[in-house]
């Protein structure tokens, strides 16, 4: 659609009803008197179109309520959806050729076409592409006769033409690249394109991880000035002025516990215990300090929100002079802190707390798997001589961390266990295995202080009714827990308690229950897909899955702009900025502060998840043909669901199961096989790997009988 065209949509879009005149619509486009001709020209066409209405010198858009400003969210080879920039349903599924050869990030004027209901989305059309964006995308180097094409991985299913390459490089069949659009088409296999960047092989995980996050705008270089602002922070040591400012807690025995590779170290503990209480100190990396609003470094932490972690890899909020220097908390060293310091009963229970910016030196950089052999009674003495300044600490943190865990399932906080994946690489980053990534006592201890903390900061927020960046975490919709309900049903689990307003502790009674069973696994991730995503909010609306009116993420700023926020706003605190300028300063930024951090982490979430189905059908493309014991994870019209003990999960299609016309009953349940062949969410079963599609990160099984 040219641009006059997009012109007098826009134009009779905000007319609404009442559409607008000829000679007005001219006036409002600036078309003179020459131009007018063309102009009834266009409005012809695009009365045959159906487009817009037109009669006796006037056009209107018919029903224009049903039209809306959209952007581009997502497109597959056959279709897509947009987000309405206003307004409810937040997604509209657009059929391919609707697109008008759109990408994610355009804006465009959309027309609904149909209302969702309880199986579908709504559904729009594109009308127009308002705004074109310059984002990149990636594909792969294909050949159509003698001439090299690229294969776009979403955008469509047919090969695009290639304008011109920007970097010399000698590009192969087979290769990842990335490429912007050089000329638009109307339909996405119109599109002329020019090749930015050849990455390497697209059987290589590695490549696919690269063209991921180049074409969804995910920084893995720090733009010049940032690195220029990071160099002068480049220090080994914080300034002395600004350690006499502080409160000195260098000679107190805190120390660090973390992944033995973890280099970007946020956070530190301490703790006491005297006759009416224990005294525990949770120390953070002092980012705020260094990192000031307004900076170079500020807005690139601002746009990234959150460092991402795949594999063997690290894409940092902050450079590394930051991350891994000044600001992580390294043993033996000053290091400048934001510290929260609490009493808290012997039963548990927060007794007082205050926010207080602290000087410390960190005894030992601490290693989960070492303190848990301290735990457990199996460190030999090399391990005990590390930790000999801080010994003595170990067993008071695991007596104050058993009673806030005990405190926390007792106030119905469901447990659930996410399973995460552990992928390991070679020297040249090729997946070699995956495994089950296992936690401990230590960190379990860890993260119970990390709650009191972050509990500490949201409820200070909250009685002082400051500007704040709260985690939040909604109760499920009705719709979602009686679905819950038929689901546990279906699988032949008692739902009692299950329906309208289940409190957490109806879900963890469920968890609880089942914990033992062959099916807990899966049964852990279908109450985790009832329960709603935790978001950041500036209101403080609770936290559902904690049970906690109180929340927020304070204890990770050098890998979470949330976090970096509210020690920005509790430093004012602190220093005794005036309330009401303390509010009028944050109040803005609070909101703009949530809503980037939600969506930054929205998208690192999936950056994670695809990079990680790279890696786990590289490391599956050795093991073809080879049979694999597995359950069932997951049915859909299109298959089967199977993971592995590994926590790599493949589908076996329904082109490769009995004769039969399939469909899914509660959401759990494959039926319809010819041959009476059920397949149910649990099942245990026996597959073997038969394709790999590195580049898509697809796995694909068969049943073995």
């Amino acid at each position: 659609m040219n641009k006059l065209k997009i012109s007098i949509l826009m134009a009779l879009y905000k007319a609404g009803e009442k559409g607008m005149s000829v000679k007005q619509l001219a006036d409002w486009l600036g078309v003179n008197k020459k131009g007018v001709k063309k102009l009834e020209n266009t409005l012809d066409e695009m009365k045959q179109h159906n487009d817009i209405a037109y009669k006796k010198g006037s056009c209107w858009i018919k029903h224009p309520e049903n039209y809306f400003k959209a952007e581009v969210s997502r497109v597959s080879q056959k279709s897509g959806f947009v987000k309405s920039l206003g307004g409810e349903p937040a997604e509209y599924f657009v059929r391919g050729r609707d697109l008008m050869g759109a990408i994610p990030g355009d804006i465009v004027l959309a027309r609904k076409t149909a209302d969702a209901d309880e199986r579908f989305s709504a559904e729009a059309v594109v009308m127009a592409v308002i705004e074109e964006n310059d984002r990149l995308l990636s594909g792969v180097i294909t050949a159509v006769g003698n001439k090299l094409m690229v294969l776009p991985d979403k955008l469509c299913s047919d090969p695009l033409v290639i304008a011109k390459v920007s970097k010399p490089a000698v590009m192969h069949v087979g290769d990842k690249v990335v490429f912007s659009i050089k000329k638009r088409g109307e339909r996405h296999m119109d599109h002329t394109v020019n090749i930015i960047d050849v990455l390497g092989s697209s059987d290589c995980a590695k490549s696919g991880a690269q063209a991921y996050m180049l074409s969804n705008g995910l920084h893995t270089e720090f733009p010049p000035e940032v690195l220029l602002e990071a160099s002068k922070l480049d220090m080994d040591e914080p300034d002395g002025d600004e350690i006499l400012r502080r409160l000195d807690l260098r000679g107190e025995p805190i120390f660090t516990i973390d992944g033995a590779d973890t280099k970007d170290i946020d956070d530190a503990v301490s703790i006491a215990k005297t006759d009416r209480c224990y005294k525990l100190g949770v120390h953070i990396a002092d980012v705020s300090h260094y990192v000031t609003k307004g900076s170079e470094l500020d807005k690139e932490a601002f746009y990234r929100g959150t460092s991402i972690y795949y594999a063997d890899q690290v894409v940092p909020m902050l450079p590394r002079e930051l991350s891994n220097g000044i600001c992580s908390l390294n043993p033996q060293v000053d290091r400048l802190a934001f510290s929260c310091l609490m009493d808290v009963s012997f039963e548990g229970k927060l007794l007082s707390y205050r926010f207080e910016k602290s000087v410390i030196r960190s005894r030992v950089k601490g290693v989960y798997s070492e303190v848990n052999k301290i735990i457990d009674g199996t460190a030999d003495e090399e391990i005990k001589a590390k930790y000999a300044r801080v010994l003595d600490r170990i067993p008071l943190m695991k007596e104050l961390a058993d009673i806030l865990e005990k405190n926390r399932i007792e106030r119905g906080a469901p447990e659930i266990d996410t399973q995460e994946s552990k992928i390991i690489t070679d020297e040249n980053g090729v997946c070699i295995d995956v495994k089950p990534r296992n936690t401990g006592i230590a960190e379990g201890i860890i993260e119970e202080f990390m709650l009191m903390a972050n509990n500490s900061a949201a409820a200070l927020a909250m009685k002082e009714k400051i500007p704040f960046v709260y985690r939040v975490h909604e109760a499920p919709t009705t719709e979602k827990l009686d679905q819950l309900n038929e689901t546990l049903t279906a699988l032949g689990i008692n739902p009692e308690g299950i329906g309208a307003n289940a409190s957490a502790g109806d879900l963890a009674r469920i968890l609880r229950e089942n914990r033992d069973s062959d099916r807990a696994m899966v049964i852990n991730r279908i109450v985790l897909r009832t329960m709603m995503k935790a978001r950041y909010s500036e209101e403080p609306l609770g936290h559902y899955g904690l049970v906690m009116p109180e929340y927020a993420h304070f204890t990770s700023p050098i890998r979470r702009y949330a976090d970096l926020s509210i020690h920005r706003i509790l430093t004012d605190y602190v220093y005794a900025l005036d309330h009401e300028k303390l509010c009028r300063k944050y109040a803005a930024f609070a909101a703009s502060a949530a809503l980037q951090a939600s969506n930054t982490e929205l998208s690192a979430v999936r950056c994670e998840r695809e990079c990680e189905n790279f890696y786990m059908a590289e490391y599956m493309k050795a093991h073809i043909g080879e049979e694999f014991d597995g359950m069932i994870s997951g049915v859909s019209a299109g298959g089967v669901y199977v993971v592995l003990p590994n926590t790599i999960e493949g589908m076996v299609s329904v082109t490769a199961l009995p004769m039969g016309e399939y469909e899914v009953q509660h959401g759990v349940i494959l039926t319809g096989a010819v041959d009476g062949s059920i397949f149910t969410v649990g099942d245990k079963v026996r597959v073997k790997c038969v394709n790999v599609n590195v580049n898509g990160g697809f796995i694909d099984f068969e049943f073995v009988k």
